[in-house]
C-alpha cells in the first residue's frame, strides 16, 4: 500500500469511529456516499485526490449542527492528521474545505471561495442531499427534530443567513425542499455534478407533485 492509500485508510477508520453512531442522517453511510461521489467526480474533473477524498471523509465530523463542541472536534481532526503524517499544507486545505463547504456557509454576501478539490467535495455532499436518498434524509432529519410534515399556511422562506436557516421553528419538511434542496442543482460547481443533479432534481419535483396531489385528495 502506498503512502497516499495508507493515509486515506487511516482517515476512513477515523471517520467511521466518529460518525458510526450518528442518527441524524449524517452517519457513515452518508459519508461513504459522499466519498464515492467525490471519487466519481474526480475521474471526470481535475482535483487533488488525497485532499478531496480525505475532506469528504471528514466533512461532517466537526459540523456544528451535529456536535456539541465543534472547535474541540476540529482540534481532534488536526491532531489526528498530524499524527498520520499529513503535511501542514494538506491539513490546512482539508480543514478549510470541511469548514466552508456547507450550505449554511454559502448564505450571505461573501461565501467562502473553495479550491477545485473543495468544490468537488461540496458537489458530492450536495448531490447526496437531493434525489431519492436526499428526500429520505430530509424526512428523517425533520422527524428527529420534531418538524411538522406540511402546513400550507406556512410559506417557504427566502434564506439569507445561517441563523435563519438553522431556526427550525418556522420550518416544515416540505418547505425544506423549496428553501434548500431544489436550489442545489443550480449551485453545482462541476459539469459532472450538474449532470447528476438534474436526474435527482427531477425525482424531487415528481415526488412533490405526487405529495401535493395526495395531500389535497386529488385522485
Amino acid at each position: 500500500m502506498n503512502l497516499t492509500n495508507n493515509k486515506i485508510e487511516l482517515v476512513h477508520n477515523f471517520s467511521l469511529e466518529q460518525m458510526k453512531n450518528d442518527l441524524s442522517g449524517h452517519g457513515f453511510d452518508h459519508i461513504l456516499r459522499v466519498v464515492n461521489l467525490t471519487k466519481y467526480i474526480l475521474k471526470k474533473e481535475q482535483g487533488n485526490h488525497l485532499i478531496a477524498i480525505c475532506a469528504a471523509y471528514l466533512h461532517d465530523v466537526a459540523d456544528d449542527k451535529l456536535v456539541a463542541n465543534p472547535n474541540k472536534q476540529v482540534e481532534k481532526i488536526i491532531t489526528f492528521l498530524k499524527n498520520s503524517e499529513f503535511s501542514s499544507s494538506e491539513i490546512s486545505e482539508i480543514i478549510y474545505i470541511t469548514q466552508n463547504l456547507s450550505f449554511s456557509k454559502s448564505l450571505g454576501a461573501n461565501p467562502p471561495k473553495l479550491s477545485l478539490s473543495g468544490k468537488i467535495v461540496q458537489d458530492a455532499d450536495r448531490l447526496d442531499a437531493i434525489g431519492a436518498i436526499g428526500t429520505l434524509r430530509t424526512i428523517y432529519y425533520g422527524g428527529k427534530n420534531s418538524e411538522i410534515i406540511y402546513d400550507p399556511s406556512i410559506k417557504p422562506r427566502k434564506l439569507t443567513e445561517k441563523k435563519e436557516y438553522r431556526d427550525l421553528s418556522h420550518e416544515t419538511i416540505i418547505n425544506h425542499f423549496y428553501e434548500k434542496l431544489l436550489t442545489l442543482a443550480d449551485t453545482m460547481n462541476t459539469e459532472t455534478a450538474k449532470e447528476l443533479a438534474q436526474v435527482r432534481q427531477n425525482f424531487m419535483l415528481d415526488f412533490l407533485e405526487e405529495f401535493k396531489n395526495e395531500w389535497n385528495g386529488k385522485l
